[in-house]
């Protein structure tokens, strides 16, 4: 039986309006459906046993609420910081039962804590990079802590939470001597004006290194040359006191002398270089008035061994080249 060419097209064109009447009713009993409901944000965690959070603490003690802000133990983002930690309890420890206690003990007091406790407490997180060389330095020998430099509630310094205002009052307190020869008439121009400090040079956190806590090598030569690498060798023909260190002939916290020297020359190299070639009696009235010794005006010794720190000349075993 041949069915019409025109009865086929409806039967086709009705069964594709069934299928898209199907697909759009479950459409439409799909977009009925109510949307998931939004993820709830997970309840912050409670307290561990034994803290009672910073909020408990600043109850009692309202001086201090803002005492972090702006330093870095209040960078919630650092995972390190106090604020990120238990606040308060992070560096005084859990405060439960110093709220329940009534004489109020029970607690970290760092006044009450002896040297060593109170700069433990501070090692549980400064215990890296130039910290890491505290324990045994000389500053721990003494019976020196952390709270002896730095204030956390209440520091003086714009950086590093000092006590004092400035790095060089603060080691003015112990090393008066060493200031006190920044002041004179030669001495580093930078630690004047500001450019550099007294951690410029040495660590006072201690040193893994060398002796002198200082910042950079293992010595005082690789500390100079740090900044003077016009000095640092190895040259052809050495020095022998420049090569064993720079402090023979200068003192780099300053000096009433010329270029820092410790000793005005001649007199400085007459310390070593005695009777040897020159006569040892220039210091005398015919050399000074008569003669005109010139190793007794300008730059005395070095108006002619110019090189002094050492040379690199074939012919400068006598450090003039």
């Amino acid at each position: 039986m041949i069915v019409p060419s025109r009865l086929l097209l409806a039967g086709v064109g009705l069964f594709g309006l069934t299928i898209l009447t199907s697909v759009g009713a479950a459409g439409v009993q799909g977009g009925a459906q109510s949307p998931p409901p939004p993820a709830q944000a997970a309840p912050a965690p409670a307290p561990a046993a034994g803290y009672v959070g910073s909020d408990t603490c600043v109850l009692c003690h309202t001086d201090q609420e803002n005492s972090l802000e702006g330093t870095a133990h209040a960078q919630v983002l650092n995972p390190r910081s106090l604020a990120a930690a238990y606040g308060c309890e992070s560096c005084h420890g859990p405060g439960q039962a110093h709220v329940d206690d009534d004489a109020k003990g029970n607690i970290r007091k760092f006044a009450q804590m002896t040297p060593v406790e109170s700069s433990q407490t501070c090692l549980t997180c400064h215990n890296r990079g130039e910290h890491a060389g505290w324990e045994g330095s000389a500053h721990d020998r003494r019976n020196l802590s952390c709270t002896t430099c730095h204030s956390v509630h209440s520091p003086q310094s714009p950086a590093h939470q000092l006590v004092k205002a400035t790095q060089t009052q603060l080691c003015a307190t112990c090393h008066r001597t060493q200031v006190a020869k920044t002041e004179r008439a030669v001495a580093h121009m930078p630690v004047r004006e500001g450019k550099m400090a007294c951690t410029s040079c040495h660590n006072p956190h201690g040193s893994t290194e060398n002796v002198k806590a200082l910042k950079t090598g293992h010595s005082v030569g690789e500390l100079c040359t740090s900044c003077h690498a016009e000095m640092r060798g190895p040259m052809l023909w050495e020095h022998a006191p420049v090569r064993e260190s720079c402090t023979t002939c200068h003192d780099p916290h300053g000096s009433s002398n010329d270029r820092m020297l410790t000793v005005r020359m001649p007199m400085l190299c007459q310390r070593c270089h005695v009777a040897t070639r020159h006569p040892s009696s220039i210091y005398d009235k015919d050399e000074i008035t008569v003669n005109k010794s010139n190793r007794m005006f300008g730059r005395s010794c070095v108006n002619c061994h110019s090189n002094v720190h050492g040379s690199n000349h074939p012919s400068g075993q006598f450090y003039m080249r």
